[in-house]
């Protein structure tokens, strides 16, 4: 079974970036769908992106579309999410997620990802 390992988060100033990775062994990513979501504190988990095997469709939530990019390297079976401009309300935990069914289409729904990482902390002040 694949396993995600998160890493990259960290504390900021707002307007800050960041760059988070999602390294996987067990499994070439290539052949699943990948998304980030993230749970700020006291709220339910979220949805961040998604982006298809070959990386060449992308799906964002509207509360961070412009600010984020997620790309992966299939030959390094790794996905980032870049975050740019960063604010309080971006404060969360931030976790990778593997989607294996139905992979021609992405997905915005927590209950359509298979495996997830132990995530990483991320947090923006102000």
């Amino acid at each position: 079974q694949v396993q995600l390992v998160e890493s990259g988060g960290g504390s900021v100033q707002a307007g800050g970036s960041l760059r988070l990775s999602c390294a996987a062994s067990g499994r070439t990513l290539s052949s699943v769908v990948m998304g980030w979501f993230r749970q700020p504190p006291g709220k339910e988990r979220e949805f961040v992106a998604a982006i298809s095997r070959s990386g060449d469709t992308t799906y964002y939530a509207d509360s961070v579309k412009g600010r984020v990019t997620i790309f992966r390297d299939n030959a390094e079976n790794t996905v980032y999410l870049q975050m740019n401009n960063l604010g309080p309300e971006d404060t969360a935990v931030y976790y990778c997620a593997v989607k294996t069914g139905n992979t021609r289409w992405l997905s915005r729904e927590i209950s359509a990802y298979d495996v997830w990482g132990q995530g990483t902390q991320v947090t923006v002040s102000s």
